[in-house]
């Protein structure tokens, strides 16, 4: 946690720098206004951080608002620099082939201000739009034939959800979308792969009351992620119980046929909470003949589990939730997200994710409740 507080403020205060200066420039602001401006980018820094060290002290006035407040402007300000910088890159390679070619520097044709006034009208369009996508909840239905599938059984559906968030910005309205989603799909078994709850567990009980009345006839499914053990684990643990689902730590069991295999996430070794058994060993104690499908949240791909398991269903990259963040993502799981990738043997599935995390908006990478369909294949 200490190693992410330092990312997070050399990070974020760079980013600030570098958007002030660019106000400076486009502006021209005086002592005072300048002053303003840092005290309030100096706020919008510390707000995430103190918010959830006033919640650990009980003090939860406003901590709606603020959250609200600094992951919007974290939003717009993240869009801000990267339409920027990438228009001060292509200025700098503009100017460097001219340098090359001996050529008269071109003139920019726009001032600052101007320059300034068009990319604020973009990023406030483009969150704007961001804000319709993370709410545009997509059916993603995919279909897996295997010999596992009894013939006699029929189609299994399984819904998945991945990365809800479900907290101070994450709420009923948006929960009442994804089960709605969940509902037409009509699943047999309903599996949630990690991070169903934020950093934040306030008043969430009638979104525990929404998610227990959702009732797959062959039951609902759930793994930790990494914000089971940010939001607190015990009470994360208790949230997900008070919903109605079976939750996996290590642990396996057979519904409807097959075989499902919870882990829990590498999270739970900064807890004291690793477990003795190793992933591949627990999915050697399954039943063999039987379809395996393995609830991973990170989507890591453990060699020594190739070949045990036929399906592995993962979360956590959000697709970048903001391109080009998808990008930055893509360096550590180079996986698709939104498609099933095939593996030396077996199959990932890594969802783009259903919820938000920070910023509450998605852009080009659309929330999704993902529909599997098992079927019988000779």
């Amino acid at each position: 946690m200490t190693y992410f507080l330092l990312v997070y403020l050399s990070v974020y205060s760079i980013a600030h720098y570098y958007a002030f200066h660019k106000i400076r420039m486009a502006f021209l602001p005086g002592r005072k206004a300048s002053t303003g401006i840092i005290i309030f980018m100096a706020v919008m820094i510390t707000a995430p951080i103190v918010v959830r060290l006033a919640e650990r002290a009980g003090i939860e006035t406003g901590a709606r608002f603020w959250t609200y407040s600094s992951f919007t402007w974290m939003g717009l300000l993240f869009l801000f620099v990267t339409l920027a910088a990438t228009v001060d890159v292509i200025r700098s390679v503009i100017l460097a082939t001219e340098k090359v070619l001996k050529r008269q520097p071109s003139k920019p044709k726009v001032s600052p201000r101007q320059l300034f006034a068009i990319q604020a009208i973009i990023v406030f369009a483009v969150y704007g739009y961001g804000l319709f996508e993370a709410a545009n909840i997509r059916l993603q239905h995919i279909e897996i034939a295997s010999p596992k599938i009894l013939e006699n059984t029929g189609r299994i559906r399984i819904a998945q959800i991945s990365d809800v968030h479900l907290g101070l910005i994450v709420r009923e309205e948006r929960l009442n979308k994804i089960i709605a989603r969940i509902k037409w799909a009509n699943p047999d078994i309903l599996v949630s792969t990690g991070d169903l709850v934020d950093g934040q567990l306030n008043h969430l009980t009638t979104e525990a009351r929404l998610l227990a009345a959702v009732k797959p006839p062959l039951g609902k499914i759930a793994i930790t992620g990494n914000h089971e053990f940010i939001a607190g684990q015990q009470d994360a643990l208790d949230f997900t119980e008070k919903s109605g689902f079976t939750i996996l730590r290590h642990q396996g069991i057979v519904i409807g046929g097959i075989n499902i295999v919870g882990v829990d996430d590498p999270a739970a070794k900064s807890w004291g909470k690793e477990h003795a058994q190793s992933e591949r060993d627990l999915l050697l104690a399954q039943p063999r003949e039987q379809f395996t499908i393995l609830l991973k949240h990170r989507p890591d791909i453990n060699p020594d589990s190739l070949g045990l398991f036929d399906l592995q269903l993962s979360g956590h990259s959000h697709k970048g939730q903001i391109f080009p963040f998808n990008l930055l993502t893509w360096l550590f799981y180079p996986q698709r997200a939104g498609q099933l990738t095939k593996l030396n043997s077996g199959l990932l599935y890594l969802s783009r994710g259903t919820g938000t995390w920070g910023p509450p908006i998605r852009f080009l990478a659309p929330p999704e409740v993902t529909i599997i369909d098992l079927v019988h294949a000779k």
